[in-house]
């Protein structure tokens, strides 16, 4: 029989390698970037066409190539940055693993340019399908010049995938951006179709940080700075203020290379307990220098997540930095430690520590907590412990027959009254009488009384629900729009700009009419006529960062994605009080949708306790 294993062509095995380091345009952006980062260059170009599908072209000033560099730099494997083992576990520069190029040459046509500064004439490389089909001297400018056509034109199947347009743009964005950030004393600009879209000179960390993140941060960063033997940490964090709902204007950088962690995100965040809202997240900009042994860069194709030797020091001299930083500033809360007058009263200050003082401390399990190794978080079990009783854990309930009628509670506005629970004969627990009386509990649920119990109503995840349905219907009928009497001028970055424009056919839809006005601005002449006026700009904000990082483990439509980030914006917070006739419009509402159990996300919307389940919990 005819033997059945053998060798792929190099093409193909080009090609399936290819699908690992370039997924999309933007993962070609980020290696030539990052390629001309490594060739020393002051000044970078990114131009890119129809969002990279048609042409990506980096113009750089670096060091450039020798012609036999010129051809070789598209063989796989090929680096200028490895020779031996011992260089991998040394690596300080961006790519080194030798596949882009060989990668981007295998699922584009591609066209090198390049001199050094030594040679009065330059190369030039013309390459399709991993094949090297022209070369020539050619005069050019120094440094390098290299430029990839109709990606994936040779694996169709690969480029039905592409998203669209803009979608694409905006993982170029963020590629472009995150190379920026790490390398701020670089010149870099960015033209898409013909039209200048970012031009940042190069400077310091903080302005290019400005750059970046907008003016509006230039009195908004707080400085981090801690050096250490074993790691150096600078960067910014933004005040509390400027947390947002969602993870955008988060970077963290590692020897200058931009990663994803999820344990350094939380250590972050720790660092801004009690100082922010739980459910917001704070804005960050931090750089770690640390010695290339105690990290492994070179356990993701893309080397966007890293290994260190020791998670925890890292978490922990993060979290220590980040506080350091607010409190420095004032910003974090501070202890008072001026001295009491009082203290220097004590007996521990005024009498003399005598030798039996000492043995009777030495002889305490807390000293030797203190002393011994390994010995820190040891409790010792005391010999009286099961001797305690335990009922003198728990303190004595008042009587609530005592504390209902004192002066300033209201009994009738606490108890539901007999005469009060009338229902409906369907037997829908959501059918509540008008007359019923309602109670508002922790300003978050909504208790009523059913017909065969009691409901507790979440008011947002409800509220969440009847505006999902409502948007959902919207299509057919399209939501009524209130004009605004003095219209909002809304500026946006680039890629948010970029998104409000794909959706804001479907927000017209919903009620918002919203015009572009210029680069990058938009108008909104009219909101939802259901929605209070003042406050259209931060919710169209808002709206973006919600869909911008919209998470599930299903892959919705745009319009889908829209729908539930509107519904979850204009529901109605926990937190806010609700007389006795919202609470009602509420739970009607919510009766009246198709599904009112829970929301579009699988959550309740609200719980029912049967009469005979309260029953039980009192019987003995």
């Amino acid at each position: 029989m005819p033997d059945t294993i053998h060798l792929l062509p190099d093409h193909i095995a080009n090609q399936i390698a290819a699908g690992e380091v370039i997924q999309r345009p933007a993962s070609a952006v980020k290696e030539l970037l990052e390629n001309a980062v490594d060739a020393g260059a002051t000044e970078i170009r990114l131009l890119v066409n129809d969002s990279g599908k048609a042409l990506i072209q980096v113009i750089d000033n670096g060091k450039g190539m020798s012609p036999k560099d010129a051809q070789n730099a598209f063989a796989r494997h090929a680096t200028s940055k490895i020779t031996t083992i011992e260089d991998l576990f040394q690596i300080r520069t961006m790519g080194f693993r030798g596949e882009a190029l060989a990668s981007i040459a295998a699922v584009a046509q591609v066209s090198l340019k390049t001199r050094r500064a030594e040679d009065e004439l330059g190369t030039s490389v013309e390459i399709e399908n991993s094949k090297v089909t022209e070369t020539s001297s050619v005069a050019c400018a120094l440094g390098t010049t290299i430029s990839m056509k109709n990606l994936f034109f040779n694996v169709p199947a690969r480029r039905n995938f592409l998203k669209s347009n803009s979608a694409e743009f905006k993982h170029i964005i963020e590629e472009f951006t995150r190379v920026a950030l790490a390398f701020p004393e670089v010149h870099f600009s960015l033209t898409s179709n013909g039209q200048d879209v970012y031009h940042w000179e190069g400077g310091s960390f903080k302005q290019r940080a400005i750059q970046v993140l907008g003016n509006s941060y230039q009195t908004k960063l707080v400085t981090v700075g801690e050096q250490t033997d074993y790691l150096t940490i600078t960067g910014f964090v933004g005040k509390p203020e400027t947390a947002k709902k969602t993870r955008s204007d988060q970077y963290f950088f590692v020897n200058r290379r931009y990663i994803k962690s999820a344990y350094l995100h939380h250590a972050v965040a720790n660092a801004f307990d009690g100082l922010i809202a739980k459910e917001n997240f704070p804005s960050y900009l931090l750089y770690i220098d640390v010695d290339p042994t105690q990290v492994d860069i070179n356990v993701h194709p893309t080397k966007q997540e890293i290994k260190f030797e020791d998670d925890k020091i890292i978490y922990a001299f993060v979290q220590a930095a980040v506080k350091h930083a607010l409190a420095q500033f004032s910003i974090a809360p501070s202890l008072d430690f001026s001295l009491d007058a009082s203290i220097q009263q004590l007996d521990a200050i005024q009498k003399p520590f005598t030798a039996e003082n000492a043995n009777t401390t030495a002889s305490q399990s807390l000293y030797e907590g203190f002393t011994k190794k390994n010995q820190a978080h040891f409790i010792s079990k005391s010999e009286n412990a099961s001797k305690q009783d335990w009922k003198s854990f728990f303190t004595t309930i008042p009587n609530s027959e005592n504390t209902v009628g004192q002066e300033g509670i209201d009994k009738d506005h606490y108890i539901v009254k007999p005469s009060s629970m009338g229902f409906y004969k369907d037997g829908s627990p959501l059918q509540i009488s008008p007359e019923a009386s309602l109670l508002q509990l922790h300003q978050t649920f909504i208790i009523a009384p059913s017909h065969s119990g009691c409901i507790i109503i979440h008011q947002q995840l409800a509220h969440e629900r009847i505006l999902y349905e409502k948007f959902q219907k919207a299509s057919a009928h399209p939501h009524a729009t209130q004009k605004s009497l003095f219209p909002v001028v809304l500026e946006l970055s680039v890629s948010d700009a970029i998104l409000l424009e794909e959706i804001i056919e479907d927000l017209a839809l919903i009620g918002y009419e919203i015009e572009a006005f210029g680069s990058n601005s938009f108008i909104i002449q009219g909101i939802p006529a259901d929605v209070n006026a003042g406050n259209e700009k931060n919710a169209i904000e808002l709206l973006l960062e919600q869909f911008k990082h919209f998470s599930g483990e299903v892959k919705y439509s745009k319009r889908e994605k829209l729908i539930r980030c509107m519904a979850r914006q204009m529901a109605i917070k926990s937190g806010q009080s609700l007389t006795q006739k919202e609470m009602h419009v509420l739970i009607e509402g919510l009766s009246e949708c198709d599904i009112p159990n829970i929301t579009a996300s699988g959550a309740p919307t609200f719980v029912e306790f049967k009469e005979d389940y309260l029953n039980g919990l009192f019987s003995k």
